[in-house]
């Protein structure tokens, strides 16, 4: 047993340290360990010497700077990870190793009315058939993240009742999926996971603070804050799509009138353009239609930008994030859209908080919170399993 405040337990950490910064970031130089950690150059130099000797990582030479350097990185045989992603049409899963390398990924049609069982029966099986596809033993998962379509209770693991998906109310996604992987599971709102892997993989890689905007069936909000995700005592933080903008607008699906989502989601906005454009219209049709100059769908992504602009002024006068990434299939009309929300932030932020703020389309398009559910599942495994060479059993039935 190492004694507190000993030689081998400073050691221990130091490891951990170290292992933890190339475990969250996927990459980094050794100068860049140092400055994650800390820890001094030859003492980086040596601990990545030892874990590169005990197979932990692996070290690839590369260039920093203009100048050669080492790239460290966990092992990809350490272990793998499993994201999953319930949206409000889709199921998609991908399988990673531990730096950071998607080694498959599949989506597949989802039945917005099936219920919650018939939804984790096919990510079963969907999550069997990477598996076997990619040939790892199933002994090597980390774990799991999840993501769900609506926020989740913190002490309960519940999902809340202003879920998009509604024959799932009031289940337990994270116990449901364990029982039936054998494996830890995390799980978190689509938001969050959007957030998740835009600051990973995508436009929001490098920034500490910043708010991912999700309008897709609703709107929500992944909040990130010092570089960690916030989700509020009851889990429910980021809920931006119930701003109130009008108090005598229509009536929203939480039970208020004029929140930003009956203004922005496509359940609200697709009916303004039906009688012109027919009833098969979907938001991704919208924003073709516009790119292609389409005067009515551009006028109507011109008026959701002016909205969620609106809020998001809300967010900068609040939590003054440095920067908003705009996920869903709206952040696909490109400037059409970014422009009136700038303008809206421009008009309602205080100036301060408007000149620091950038506005960008999100980088990862549909996959963003799928790979932010491996970054889930990535940012809460332990590190002293990776460095005892030994992966961790079932979770307890919430996590």
């Amino acid at each position: 047993m190492e004694t507190p405040g000993s030689q081998s337990s400073l050691h221990r950490a130091n490891l951990e340290r170290v292992v933890r910064a190339v475990r969250l970031a996927g990459s980094l130089t050794q100068a860049e360990i140092a400055r994650t950690t800390g820890l001094s150059a030859a003492t980086v130099s040596n601990i990545v010497r030892e874990l590169k000797d005990g197979g932990t990582v692996e070290v690839t030479p590369t260039s920093a700077g203009g100048r050669r350097a080492r790239s460290v990185s966990l092992s990809g045989d350490a272990g793998i990870v499993i994201g999953i992603d319930f949206g409000h049409t889709h199921l998609r899963v991908a399988v990673g190793n531990l730096a950071h390398q998607v080694l498959a990924e599949e989506s597949e049609p989802l039945d917005v009315d099936a219920s919650s069982a018939q939804g984790f029966d096919r990510a079963e099986r969907l999550v069997s058939r990477l598996i076997e596809a990619t040939g790892v033993d199933r002994g090597k998962i980390a774990g799991v993240g999840l993501g769900v379509p609506g926020p989740i209770d913190v002490e309960s693991g519940t999902l809340g009742s202003s879920a998009i998906l509604p024959g799932w109310i009031g289940t337990r996604p994270a116990e449901e999926l364990r029982e039936r992987l054998g494996v830890t599971v995390h799980v978190d709102n689509d938001a969050n996971l959007g957030a998740l892997g835009e600051m990973v993989w995508g436009s929001g890689k490098g920034v500490r603070d910043l708010a991912y905007i999700k309008v897709a069936s609703g709107v929500g909000a992944g909040l990130v804050i010092d570089g960690k995700i916030y989700r509020g005592p009851g889990g429910t933080a980021g809920e931006i799509g119930h701003i109130t903008l009008d108090e005598s607008g229509p009536v929203c699906r939480c039970g208020n009138r004029g929140c930003l989502e009956t203004f922005a989601a496509a359940r609200y906005v697709l009916p303004l353009l039906q009688s012109s454009h027919g009833t098969d219209l979907t938001m991704e049709g919208v924003v073709r239609l516009a790119r292609d100059g389409d005067p009515g769908c551009r006028r109507v992504i011109a008026d959701v930008g002016r909205h969620i602009g609106s809020g998001v002024a809300n967010l900068c006068n609040l939590l003054n994030p440095s920067r908003v990434v705009l996920g869903g299939d709206l952040a696909e009309a490109g400037e059409l859209v970014l422009g009136p929300i700038r303008e809206s932030v421009g008009r309602y932020a205080i100036p301060s908080a408007a000149r620091q703020l950038s506005v960008l389309p999100g980088a990862l398009g549909g996959r963003a919170e799928v790979l932010g559910a491996l970054a889930l599942a990535l940012s809460e495994m332990g590190d002293s399993t990776l460095l005892d060479g030994s992966l961790p059993a079932a979770a307890p039935a919430f996590t």
